[in-house]
């Protein structure tokens, strides 16, 4: 896979994708990630790449010059371009899942007010939020997707059943709690059930603890449950 972020930050981007798992994704080969930075693509001689709203507004917003020169730089056939914004689909797992499918990203990071509209109406395949709050800038998003993203690569966690075996991946249930040694810290034991041995006994004790989570902490994952039983 190859990922290529155009943004005012590169090193923003980049720096939490430069360690740990993702670093050594990146070294094995798994994945190609290059940031680059959009001014280089200005023929502004002060190399601006952002200008006031048309019909007034607070803020600035990235022309579209050099985000369509980006594009038609990088894009190849088989590229998904993706704007990160307030205003796209919230990224979930299954999206994570989705887009580690596909052999080049090309992701575009806003910054101040957003982007010209004709660089979603033209270039953009997909617009992508990764939650309901606003971002200093959209590099930020955009390490945040490419993690997601390249850990589901095959070779990049150790232990292939990572990925299933986590929250999300069932889309209605959270991850049931773990447990590892000591057996016994500070007054408080691992569940006897989990030292059993008993696999079914276990199965059965993740799934309603994972349950029990979900009521607690995501109930609304539980809501689109019932309301397809509904449908």
């Amino acid at each position: 896979m190859r990922i290529d972020i155009v943004t005012l930050f590169p090193e923003v981007a980049l720096a939490p994708l430069s360690d740990s798992i993702i670093q050594r994704a990146r070294a094995a080969g798994l994945v190609e990630v290059i940031a680059h930075q959009l001014r280089e693509w200005s023929e502004d001689k002060h190399r601006r790449v952002d200008d006031t709203p048309c019909g007034g507004g607070q803020g600035m917003l990235l022309k579209p010059e050099p985000l369509f020169a980006a594009v038609e730089a990088l894009r190849g056939p088989e590229t998904r371009v993706i704007l990160m914004t307030p205003q796209g689909r919230q990224f979930k797992q299954a999206m994570a899942c989705e887009l580690a499918t596909v052999d080049h990203l090309l992701i575009l990071c806003g910054h101040y007010e957003g982007v010209d509209q004709r660089v979603i109406e033209a270039l953009v395949d997909e617009e992508i939020s990764i939650g309901d709050y606003i971002l200093t800038n959209g590099a930020l998003a955009a390490a945040v997707l490419c993690d997601a993203v390249i850990r589901l690569l095959p070779g990049a966690l150790g232990d292939e059943r990572s990925p299933v075996d986590e929250s999300f991946s069932d889309p209605q249930r959270l991850e049931a709690p773990a447990y590892t040694r000591p057996v016994e810290f500070r007054g408080m034991a691992v569940p006897e059930v989990l030292l059993s041995g008993h696999h079914g006994k276990i199965s059965a004790w993740k799934e309603a603890q994972a349950l029990a989570r979900t009521q607690a902490n995501r109930p609304d994952l539980l809501e689109v449950t019932e309301l397809g039983k509904e449908n």
